[in-house]
């Protein structure tokens, strides 16, 4: 890793500037915010699945002590209440818009989920209002229910929706279907897979919370909200509302953990908003943890199946993919665009395939609404990939990372167009992969295998590479694939006449660190120190545009902008020292915080350019005053991060207990800004990777649609004592071509890497046994169960 000479800009592991007061209790999450008589709402959430809501009986709870109001649908639907929207619509094959049936922030009529908002009880204190929501009768019809998506499409599956027959979304087709037959049909050998991706919850040691008031000045609605984007939610509420955008100011205030989940509009902020507006107070809701299992979205949940045609020699010529992505009740803001356009385009991943098709169902279910989850779709499509390329080396006799390298896009191809649409501009995936099974030791492993198995344990090895497409953007191919909102980014510098400097940027905080990383790319652009500067994230007031932060786009997308702004501000400021220094601008040079003329030792530093855009007595009429710049960022493609990683296993065969004895991670996220940070954010993504693929699974009863896993007794996490020693290295000679930065992404490697390798490496431990396929989460149990049938 290339060292920098700034010890505070870009390429410095910076201690983080936030950590202090989140160490020492000082952190402003939406609880820790006491506003002055505050009302709390309590919602009222469908026990059943899929029901007719027949009566709502609210009277008894309105007269209890305390209580202020209770609201159902109807009290909604009479103030013309809108249905919930998503942010991207998906075309279906046949060129057919996706079904979007409406969503009602408080159910009408039906009720199609366990936990779908019914009513809400708001009470001067929290315990008032849930004693009084007991009181609420409500009766119910029950319906069946489905929840299995593939299920879901059979004939006699029960329909959820009257404008979505056969409870299909959507049906997403990309490739060249023609050449994909043609290439399986002429193929020596085609390899076949089925298998799940598993459902999971995001679990944030935060959960989500609203607070609503009305500012008594400007009579505008304040929502404060624990979301990753401030200004889809401002565009979602205000419409469902019927107000404008500038009757609506929502802040987000510190967020403990985002992964997606919170990058989501929710019934909830909407209900807020509404209760404060017609009360005339504040309201709040703070999610209790039990039920943000049935209200938060939730992620993954694929059936797929997957054909590779290969030649004598392991290359691959061909490949199908079909796909039925379980959607949930309703389609969740991107809910659609996950499983299909983000999901199909990485099933190139690294490699030459010259032929892809996919087909992705969306199928709705008596089930929460699923959306991104940390990777959202890269993981789905990494783990489809691997698994047939560990299944093709199994099948063919070649080595794991042989056959791998033989169909690996080489850096000599850049930029490369896949079979399926994106280009890559940079990477080099061989070098990678060498780099990593190097660093893993893959040669030496079979000694490693002989003296575990020597003590009656069974040891494996797993390998996956990837692509992530990184910084969501850009708005032009976004908007072609179905977006509703652009997803370029925004950034405001304001430098201040002491030279201090205040930035105010699109996204948004909630774990990454913007606060030091935004700080050390000003620090580097400007030379000023990291103290001199305030970021300011989270405010629409304050920010007037934003896409928010997810998809790894903040540094790539962000970061890029808040560059551009800096160098407005530098090009200004050029401007002023050629009339102090009374040289020509184009003399006029900056470097390290200072303006120098060419060929002399004149100069002078940014604080005092800063001080002169101040004091425009010094500055002739044709320079305006002031130093205070914006930028717009809108990529020409996404940034393409690229890795590998290798685990390894050892398992018991009488428990069937995997230990992940270590893990290698070796990835291209183009320019670092700080190192440390983002070490800390692949071991995130590695632990939320191990979860998934170890002990995490949402799960659902069949029968009656009722989350059986509604708690962390019954939905497993990761511990620390689940985490093994982790080797992650960096390779930065493969920057981003097309941002200033060079960045690409890294808040969701791990995340994709650690499913694939992990199964690899316990189904290599378990090969002996003739055991050659397992679905996740690869639980003790399942292991110890497919042990005892090979027995």
């Amino acid at each position: 890793m290339p060292q920098n000479k700034n010890k505070s800009g870009i390429g410095a592991s910076v201690i983080r500037k936030e950590d202090h007061r989140f160490l020492t209790g000082t952190g402003r999450f939406i609880d820790d915010i006491k506003f002055n008589s505050a009302l709390e709402c309590f919602i009222v959430r469908s026990p059943h699945a899929h029901a007719r809501i027949n009566s709502i009986n609210t009277d008894t709870a309105r007269n209890q002590p305390g209580i202020v109001a209770v609201f159902d649908g109807t009290d909604m639907e009479a103030d013309s209440i809108d249905s919930m929207f998503s942010l991207w619509q998906i075309t279906s094959k046949d060129g057919s818009p996706m079904a979007e049936p409406s969503r009602w922030a408080l159910a009408r009529e039906t009720v199609r989920h366990v936990g779908e908002p019914v009513a809400i009880v708001i009470g001067e204190t929290f315990n008032q209002a849930a004693d009084a929501a007991e009181l609420i009768e409500i009766d119910y019809t029950e319906y069946p229910a489905v929840t299995d998506s593939k299920k879901a499409l059979d004939a006699e599956a029960p329909k959820l929706h009257c404008d979505a027959p056969g409870n299909i979304c959507f049906e997403w087709e990309r490739g060249d279907k023609s050449a994909v037959d043609q290439a399986i049909e002429k193929a020596d050998k085609v390899i076949k897979i089925e298998l799940t991706n598993n459902r999971l919850v995001g679990a944030a040691i935060e959960t989500r919370g609203v607070v609503g008031s009305i500012d008594p000045i400007s009579n505008t609605i304040v929502l404060h909200s624990t979301t990753q984007a401030p200004h889809h939610i401002r565009l979602c509420v205000a419409q469902q509302l019927g107000i404008s955008e500038n009757a609506l100011r929502v802040i987000s205030p510190d967020v403990g953990g985002g992964f997606g989940n919170k990058g989501k509009h929710y019934p909830e902020e909407t209900i807020v908003a509404w209760a404060a507006r017609k009360l005339d107070q504040t309201v709040k809701w703070i999610c209790r943890r039990e039920e943000s299992f049935v209200s938060d979205t939730q992620g993954r949940d694929h059936q797929t199946r997957a054909e590779l045609g290969i030649d004598g020699e392991g290359n691959f010529l061909g490949l199908r993919v079909h796909t039925i992505a379980n959607i949930g009740a309703y389609v969740s803001t991107f809910g659609a665009n996950i499983p299909s356009a983000i999901y199909s385009a990485l099933l190139s991943g690294v490699y030459t395939t010259p032929a892809i098709h996919v087909e992705v169902i969306g199928a709705f279910t008596n089930t929460v609404p699923t959306d991104a989850y940390r990777g959202a779709g890269r993981p789905e499509a990494c783990y489809v990939l691997e698994r047939l390329a560990d299944q093709a080396a199994f099948e063919t006799g070649l080595d794991r990372v042989e056959i791998r390298l033989r169909n690996m896009i080489t850096n000599d191809q850049m930029p490369y167009t896949t079979a399926i649409g994106p280009t890559y501009d940079s990477g080099n995936f061989p070098a990678l992969l060498r780099h990593a099974t190097k660093l893993a030791k893959y040669e030496d492993f079979d000694s490693r295998r002989v003296d575990t198995e020597k003590l009656g344990r069974l040891r494996g090895i797993g390998i996956a590479t990837f692509v992530e497409s990184s910084g969501i953007a850009p708005s032009r191919l976004a908007g072609a694939l179905g977006a509703r909102v652009a997803t370029f980014e925004a950034a405001h510098i304001r430098v201040n006449e002491d030279g201090t400097i205040l930035a105010m940027l699109g996204t948004h905080n909630h774990g990454q660190g913007h606060t030091t990383t935004f700080s050390q790319i000003l620090s580097d652009r400007l030379g000023i120190s990291l103290s001199n500067i305030e970021i300011v994230e989270g405010d629409t007031s304050k920010v007037p545009r934003g896409t928010g932060t997810f998809g790894s786009r903040s540094i790539a997308v962000g970061g890029s902008a808040l560059h551009l702004a800096a160098n407005k501000i530098i090009d200004k400021g050029v401007k002023i020292a050629a009339h102090l220094l009374e040289a020509s601008t184009s003399d006029i040079h900056f470097t390290n915080g200072e303006y120098h003329v060419s060929g002399t030792d004149h100069k002078i530093s940014f604080q005092e350019i800063s001080k002169a855009a101040n004091a425009p007595f010094a500055l002739p009429t044709e320079i305006e005053p002031g130093l205070d710049e914006n930028a717009f960022y809108d990529p020409s493609n996404f940034a393409f991060s690229n890795g590998t990683h290798v685990a390894e296993v050892e398992i018991d065969p009488e428990t069937g207990f995997i230990k992940l004895l270590n893990y290698v991670a070796v990835d291209d996220i183009g320019t670092i800004i700080n190192p440390m940070i983002v070490e800390g954010q692949i071991h995130g993504g590695l632990a939320q990777g191990i979860g998934q693929v170890l002990m995490e699974n949402c799960s659902y009863d069949p029968k009656n649609g009722q989350l059986l896993s509604g708690s962390f007794l019954d939905y497993a996490l990761p511990r620390a004592d689940t985490i093994p020693e982790i080797i992650s290295e960096f390779d930065q000679n493969y920057p981003c071509t097309h941002n200033p930065i060079g960045a690409k992404g890294v808040g969701e490697s791990g995340a994709i890497g650690a499913p694939a390798a992990i199964t690899g490496a316990v189904l290599d431990a378990l090969k002996p046994l003739g055991v050659t396929d397992l679905q996740m989460p690869l639980t003790s149990e399942a292991v110890w169960r497919a042990i005892s049938l090979h027995q």
